[in-house]
């Protein structure tokens, strides 16, 4: 088949990797010269590995992330340091973090030379055609994979987009510009409205993200300062983490997931994928892990010999799967951002109680992905 992927993301690329791999014709637009690779970090559990390992992308992302996360102490902390609760290791030996730079990398690296088009705006049909306009071009193809982001045209035009929600709180990211001891601990630490997570990349970097309750739309004009003033004085390594992260690379953006998932992920012979079908909060880490799963889910049931049932089974799949994991992280967030000091106390009470066993059976569940 002749296949068109709309966005360069870690889902369309994983889907175009998959299905040149197999043998089909891809073309993956990209409006931006340097698509998104910039300044943060990802974990990828299990689930996300296991679709990479069914589709022959498995050791590919292995060799630019490490799995010294799963070794680590990790959980939930409170900022003067003191541990909620405690992640079992046994319960997350597959996770393994990287930086999203190089995961782009290596999946640009496993594409065909000539399959990436950059600088070149595509707009699927509305008509139901699978066909896509590049510059005002038509270009007809066999299946069109929209996988355009949380903000996506292509869902809009597909009359299944139910807009936007914020979440409520706003988000900074960063990446240290040298190595960090975190002291064999990883994870978050929730404060009131407040959040710190710290993610050790392989190369001995850290990447951290943090959050803040608070309205849309703000912005400081040092945006590392502002962190200072909120996490300086939580435990360590959290100011080092601040401090070793240049001001320039600090980024910011409020978060958003989708009002309510699209009725269809599929409408004849064109498809959503990623955050374009299923922006979620970040709070469970399974954006990505998602959108892997959508791109091996799609080139595996393609093999199938026909894309029409293929493609019905992708969108009874997947809405299924992503749908419950949407609402569990919309969930996850909201407790973690609690910021009234009684629903604060009740979360941190509730979390000491809550046996760390049974945390990482919850968090096993998650990962559970089987191959159509």
């Amino acid at each position: 088949m002749r296949v068109a992927v709309i966005g360069a993301g870690i889902g369309g690329l994983t889907a175009a990797c998959g299905l040149a791999a197999d043998g089909h014709e891809v073309i993956v637009y990209e409006r931006r010269d340097e698509p998104g690779a910039t300044g943060a970090g990802l974990t990828l559990f299990g689930n996300a590995f296991g679709a990479l390992d069914a589709i022959g992308l498995g050791d590919t992302v292995r060799e630019v992330s490490s799995d010294a996360i799963s070794r680590m102490r990790a959980g939930q902390r409170v900022p003067s340091g003191d541990w909620l609760v405690s992640m079992p290791s046994a319960m997350v030996p597959t996770l393994r973090s990287l930086h999203r730079a190089e995961l782009h990398r290596a999946l640009t690296d496993a594409l065909p030379a000539e399959s990436l088009q950059l600088g070149r705006s595509a707009a699927v049909a509305s008509d139901g055609q699978p066909i896509v306009t590049v510059d005002g071009a038509e270009e007809r193809f066999d299946l069109v994979v929209a996988a355009d982001g949380l903000r996506s045209a292509a869902r809009a035009r597909l009359g299944v987009d139910r807009g936007l929600r914020y979440a409520g709180y706003t988000a900074w990211r960063g990446v240290t510009a040298a190595g960090i001891d975190v002291q064999d601990e990883a994870g978050e630490t929730w404060g009131r409205g407040r959040v710190f997570g710290i993610v050790p990349l392989p190369d001995g970097r850290v990447y951290w993200f943090a959050t803040e309750s608070t309205a849309a739309g703000l912005h400081a004009e040092d945006e590392r300062e502002a962190l200072r003033e909120r996490f300086g004085n939580w435990h360590t390594p959290i100011p080092a983490c601040i401090d070793a992260t240049p001001a320039e690379t600090v980024l910011r953006h409020d978060i958003y997931d989708l009002a309510r998932l699209p009725a269809a992920f599929a409408k004849g012979r064109r498809v959503l994928l990623g955050d374009a079908a299923h922006g979620m909060t970040p709070n469970l880490g399974q954006g990505a892990g998602q959108a892997i799963e959508d791109a091996a889910t799609l080139t595996l049931l393609l093999r199938t010999g026909d894309p029409d049932t293929a493609l019905a089974r992708y969108d009874r799949l997947r809405r299924t799967r992503t749908t419950a994991i949407w609402r569990q992280s919309r969930q996850i967030g909201k407790i973690a951002q609690a910021s009234r000091p009684v629903a604060a106390g009740l979360r941190d009470a509730l979390l000491r109680a809550t046996p760390p066993a049974l945390m990482g059976r919850a968090t096993q569940r998650i990962q559970r992905w089987t191959a159509p």
